[in-house]
């Protein structure tokens, strides 16, 4: 690949912009990876017209998965993308020569970029570590960074740290932000002329992240409802404001107030929806909640109540 200005491959961040999907592992009633269901998932969201699909150490229940668990995730998601997507694998919480293992392993499972999740239990590192970390995984497949590590210990914490990759690690290509608000925008402004910056989840806020420079960001409605993405998408590209606002405030917000709201959270409704898509099941690994046949009902005609069930 050739690289931009910015220091990012110009192809790798043209498919790191808009929307994307960030995958959720999904489960059989017993627990068991549902592979079959995952390869669904990718095929659904490439057709939905998604150019990266993202792995994560959240969305992606590695916290509930092995070792072997994760590799294998991650295998099935290059293998059956087959090169139709851009694939962002993920770690976890791995130290730094571990890290550098499962780079190897995704680099040459055929990963294109490798979002670093480092450690910092009790708040051990310093932005010098977790600088020397990136740079040192780096040297293997391009990393992105993921700001959720820098949530405990604040924004000066996170922007020192990025501040010292931006001007050491040359292959720290991306960056997607959790932690939004005064610190997104400030990162924005610090990084994006070099890495590709991706907002997590709610069109609310990469809107706040967007005029600070804000490539793509993660995106429900691509698998549930991906016109819904599309359209917003193209609101932004247009800048027709009353598009965006009738958008997140007819769509975006009821619908995370409603899932917000449901038991097990978030991610409970997240693998609902799939099951509601006719993708995968609702399940996920114990002692996490599925919901029961009567939340479900609820659930399926709230959502429909806000026309995004077909």
């Amino acid at each position: 690949m050739t690289k931009n200005s910015s220091g990012c491959p110009a192809e790798m961040r043209a498919r790191l912009t808009g929307p994307m999907p960030s995958l959720k592992t999904p489960f059989l009633k017993d627990g068991a990876i549902d592979f079959n269901g995952l390869r669904r998932l990718i095929d659904h969201n490439i057709a939905a017209g998604a150019k990266a699909l993202m792995l994560t150490a959240g969305d992606s229940h590695y916290v509930s998965l092995s070792e072997k668990d994760i590799a294998d995730v991650t295998k099935a998601t290059v293998q059956h993308t087959a090169g139709r997507a851009l694939v962002i694998a993920a770690d976890r919480y791995y130290h730094t020569s571990q890290a550098v293992e499962f780079a190897t392993f995704a680099r040459e499972t055929g990963a294109d970029l490798l979002m670093v999740m480092p450690p910092d239990w009790g708040g051990s590192a310093t932005p010098q570590s977790f600088a020397e970390h990136y740079r040192t995984v780096s040297q293997v497949m391009p990393v992105m960074i993921v700001s959720n590590v820098f949530i405990a210990r604040g924004a000066k914490f996170g922007l020192d740290t990025l501040r010292l990759v931006r001007d050491t690690a040359e292959n720290v290509v991306a960056i997607k932000d959790d932690m939004c608000g005064e610190f997104a925008r400030k990162m924005s402004l610090l990084v994006q002329d070099r890495w590709a910056v991706i907002s997590g989840g709610q069109k609310q806020n990469h809107l706040n992240n967007h005029p600070y420079g804000c490539d793509g960001y993660l995106s429900t409605f691509i698998t549930m409802q991906p016109r819904v993405a599309h359209d917003y998408w193209a609101a932004i590209t247009t800048n027709n404001a009353a598009e965006i606002r009738r958008i997140i405030r007819d769509i975006d917000h009821p619908f995370f107030e409603l899932v917000l709201g449901l038991p097990g959270g978030f991610n409970a409704g997240m693998h609902a929806l799939l099951e509601l898509k006719g993708l995968a099941g609702r399940w996920r690994r114990k002692p996490y909640h599925s919901l029961t046949d009567a939340e479900m009902e609820s659930f399926a005609a709230g959502v429909k109540k806000l026309g995004l069930l077909d």
